[in-house]
């Protein structure tokens, strides 16, 4: 990255483009897609991650510039108060590491009076003997006082994160009432982290526009627009909307994030001058919630179908090769995030019921614990050797990568967000040209349906899922000829189609400062109606 010259401008540029993202890059093809089209679009473009723990690291995307800066977790979590903890579990410690401390402490005692016993020279009328027993009954007793003050704060702990608790719910609704949308600077205080982490970057770059990815970037985005604002220059805010916050299940056990991060996007939805977001049914909903005056303008999460610049020339693996199969063994592939809600289990759960079928799972993190639970699983069904699990391959080798697959699997679970786009992964099976068999999700159930590319069964059942399965199985050819039946689909679902649309929302904002000095001020705007 640049140092001195951050604020630099080529001549040549565009603009400037700030892209800011709660991630570490890598893991999300949008981003990436999105930072390396509109550099080769000829913008000056920086993309803004983050790590955590780690150091500052930076490279190039194609021409794009990334950072990843650290993200402190001084805010995480909510404070825990010692009088509210007193109120609700009188008994409770103060957190559970010195629970485990004392647990520990109690055990350690016992075992030392017991090697004590065993090396006691003297009868057992002595008065050592009788000490010792003395200490016994104290460690008995202490052991029983220290195991219910543990089952307490695990009974804290519990009620903490349960979203039904009555204290929760009084503590959530009275900040809502109290502070309305500002309500989450007390809910989840992490989110001033993440300002930390970004503002000051942001502001020495000076960019013209700020593309904040999602909702935790909206705020962020939108207060270093409002600085650069109060100085004089006309910075633009772009909104890329991927989730309807309203309709996520919490990233936290916490049940205080959600409303915070509902509230935290409310406060500043309006203060983007345009939005972006991944389907027409999750904009309608955003019109809805946030009341903006114009609808947001769609760009899909749709593959790069050609070589990308970023393209470094290594060969693309071979998944079956990963696999140890040879080309006529049915091999049915997950590509995307392990998590329960993405219902990953109906897959293995199959298995035993398919039985020449393996199952490539394709994740970002292969060893978090809901994969090492479905590995646990498989191996006490018997199937272990047909569970493979891999982890992410650069953006633009994945439908290479996919396409000696059999077929694509979306298991996800009805969630409101989960119904109301085509995702990711469903245009990369289609560009690998593979069946799709999905979940009975609205969006892609109904797509899947009308194009006939694959087969929808019931969400969480194992017997509906290998009926769709083996329909597939029996005859791939009638699923994959609709690629070639529907050219029309595999045109518009490239990313290079939906660069052209991203590019035109940058060209509007810039529009009326072409040619113009872009230092002048310019007052706030809001996108509400």
């Amino acid at each position: 990255m640049q140092g001195e010259d951050d604020a630099a401008t080529p001549a040549a540029s565009r603009g400037r483009i700030v892209m800011l993202v709660d991630n570490g890059v890598t893991i999300d093809s949008r981003v990436q897609k999105a930072a390396q089209s509109a550099a080769e679009a000829g913008w000056e473009v920086h993309l803004i991650g983050c790590t955590f723990g780690g150091r500052p690291k930076s490279w190039t995307l194609g021409k794009a510039k990334v950072r990843l800066v650290p993200v402190p977790t001084t805010l995480e979590g909510p404070p825990r108060r010692w009088v509210r903890s007193q109120l609700r579990r009188p008994l409770a410690y103060a957190d559970a590491g010195t629970a485990a401390y004392r647990r520990r402490l109690v055990q350690s005692r016992r075992s030392d009076l017991a090697a004590s016993r065993l090396t006691l020279k003297a009868g057992p009328a002595s008065p050592r003997a009788v000490w010792l027993m003395g200490r016994r009954v104290a460690a008995k007793v202490q052991q029983r006082w220290v195991g219910l003050r543990e089952r307490q704060t695990r009974s804290l702990a519990k009620a903490r994160s349960n979203p039904d608790s009555p204290v929760e719910r009084l503590a959530i609704g009275f900040w809502q009432r109290l502070l309305g949308d500002r309500c989450w600077r007390v809910l989840d205080r992490s989110l001033w982290d993440w300002e930390t982490a970004y503002g000051k970057v942001i502001d020495k770059l000076r960019p013209d526009i700020i593309h904040a990815n999602d909702f935790r970037m909206l705020g962020v985005g939108a207060r270093a627009a409002l600085r650069a604002r109060a100085k004089g220059r006309d910075v633009k805010l772009v909104w890329d909307a991927h989730e309807f916050v309203p309709g996520i299940r919490s990233w936290s056990v916490s049940p205080r994030w959600l409303p915070a991060m509902c509230a935290h996007e409310r406060e500043y939805a309006g203060m983007a001058d345009e939005v972006v977001t991944v389907s027409e049914p999750l904009g309608d909903l955003l019109v809805e919630t946030h009341g903006l005056r114009k609808r947001p303008t769609v760009v899909l999460n749709a593959p790069i179908v050609g070589a990308p610049a970023s393209d470094d020339g290594e060969p693309v693996p071979d998944l079956r090769e990963l696999c140890g199969i040879g080309p006529d063994t049915p091999l049915a592939v997950y590509s995307g995030v392990a998590s329960p809600q993405r219902g990953l289990d109906v897959m293995v759960e199959a298995l035993p019921k398919l039985p020449d079928l393996h199952v490539a799972l394709i994740v970002s993190k292969p060893k978090v614990e809901y994969v090492q639970e479905l590995r646990a699983r498989a191996r006490e069904l018997g199937v272990a050797d047909r569970l493979h699990v891999r982890g992410y391959v650069p953006f633009h080798q994945v439908v290479e990568l996919l396409s000696v697959a059999d077929l694509g699997v979306i298991p996800i679970h009805h969630w409101p967000n989960h119904e109301i786009a085509l995702i990711t992964k469903f245009f990369e099976y289609s560009h690998a040209r593979l069946p799709i068999v999905v979940s009975d999700v609205k969006a892609m159930g109904e797509m899947v349906r009308a194009t006939g590319q694959g087969e929808v069964f019931r969400a969480e059942d194992v017997a509906d899922y290998v009926r769709a399965v083996e329909a597939v199985l029996t005859d791939p050819a009638r699923y994959r000829s609709v690629y070639d039946d529907r050219p029309d689909l595999l045109r518009e679902w490239t990313w290079e189609a939906q660069a052209e649309v991203l590019d035109g929302v940058y060209g509007r904002l810039l529009a009326g400062t072409a040619g113009s000095d872009r230092s002048s001020s310019s007052p706030g705007r809001s996108g509400r109606s």
